[in-house]
């Protein structure tokens, strides 16, 4: 089997999404996801100009070959477009593979080692009040795990809480908006929403946060200090990563668990996280760490260190990329949880799949491969369409981290 062709498709049914396809000479293809949220053509051109001429004439089998050549093989190695790049052909190459040898993925990467994945949701309210109602209408769709964020007294935007009442701050058109911080604000509010949602819905629900990298290492150990009565399951990307003795600072003052990794492209970036045992959940992505194949290493050598997984994945990901995520959240043994963001009925229907929620679980279904397909009758309905994230600035105007 040799390749013969790959292209892109750039569309934007509701939101951008970057979709490498690869044709073999057996009338074979597969899907891979090359969305990285704000900067979409920057990965198109890398896939365009330096990445789909050397496919051509490879054996699609040889997929550790392949991603070596596409990483060790570029002199200039890592980064998020680099990596999101080498993720889109390496899933398509999983998704060829599985469609020819008539299996589903995750037989591939060692067979099933569980029938169903736990996944949490967001409930975003512009007040305390309105969040605890979110969440009651996630528990009423049968969520077991449910990530909480909240307007903030004081401030007038925050992470997570949509201006428009959508179920998610999406990026936007035109240039970034500009939201305003107050950690203040932030840390002495946030026990009391945890407390709230803990009174009115008990201990059995598994209780989750986004602090969004906007903490220094000892307002987090604060945050983590102050949260331990209320037993979060996590709680997510408490610095900015960029730093990683942050997290033995976070680690010596608070037991409540640590999730970080969303931004994270190698295992270079969480190895002493991981090793050190500094975090409890590991949340890179499959299409911002390289794909499926380096992923697997990764959290094999997390496994060793008591570290589980908790993918990414919001909305900015293709369904091409939450069904790599659930055939390998399927395999591996030392899986945690997965996020789940219910992606626009639209998107459901450029990306038909098979893989499905039920009562506070997702399951993959058995078709040979992914198991996602693309129409692109309908993709080409809905062209690119430049959009941003927003910026974050400090109450003085200093720019922090959104």
């Amino acid at each position: 089997m040799k390749i013969t062709e790959a292209k892109l498709v750039v569309c934007s049914p509701t939101r951008n999404f970057v979709t490498l396809i690869i044709y073999t000479d057996q009338g074979i293809y597969g899907l891979g996801d090359a969305t990285l949220n704000g900067r979409e053509l920057a990965v198109a051109t890398y896939l365009e100009e330096y990445c789909i001429p050397c496919l051509i004439g490879r054996n699609p089998f040889d997929i550790e070959d392949i991603w070596q050549y596409f990483y060790k093989g570029a002199y200039w190695k890592r980064g998020p477009v680099t990596m999101s790049a080498i993720a889109a052909i390496d899933m398509a190459l999983w998704d060829i593979k599985g469609k020819a040898l008539n299996t589903p993925v995750y037989n591939l990467l060692g067979g099933k080692s569980r029938d169903q994945i736990m996944v949490y949701c967001h409930a975003n309210g512009t007040d305390l009040s309105h969040t605890l109602e979110v969440v009651h209408e996630h528990l009423e769709m049968g969520y077991k795990a449910i990530r909480v964020q909240s307007g903030i007294p004081g401030i007038a935007s925050t992470y997570g809480v949509a201006a428009k009442g959508e179920k998610y701050e999406p990026a936007t058109r035109g240039l970034p908006h500009e939201s305003s911080w107050s950690t203040e604000k932030y840390l002495n509010f946030m026990p009391n929403l945890f407390s709230a949602v803990r009174n009115k819905y008990g201990d059995n629900l598994h209780l989750l946060h986004d602090c969004h990298h906007r903490l220094t290492p000892i307002e987090a150990a604060r945050f983590g200090k102050d949260a331990e009565p209320f037993h979060l399951f996590w709680m997510e990307d408490p610095v900015s990563e960029e730093l990683q003795e942050s997290f033995r600072l976070i680690r010596n003052h608070t037991t409540t668990p640590i999730a970080v990794g969303e931004i994270f492209n190698s295992v270079f970036d969480c190895n002493r996280l991981i090793t050190e045992q500094l975090i409890d959940y590991l949340r890179m992505t499959i299409v911002h760490s390289g794909g499926i194949t380096p992923l697997q290493k990764i959290a094999h050598l997390a496994e060793v260190y008591n570290v589980r997984t908790g993918f990414h994945g919001a909305t900015d990901l293709s369904p091409v990329t939450m069904a790599a995520a659930l055939h390998f959240n399927t395999a591996i043994h030392n899986f945690g949880i997965q996020e789940h963001m219910p992606h626009d009925p639209l998107v459901d229907e450029v990306f038909p799949h098979d893989y499905h929620f039920n009562d506070g679980f997702m399951f993959i279904g058995d078709k040979p491969g992914l198991g996602v397909d693309l129409d692109l009758d309908l993709a080409s309905k809905y062209p690119y369409q430049r959009a941003f994230l927003p910026v974050n600035r400090r109450e003085d105007g200093t720019m922090w981290n959104w």
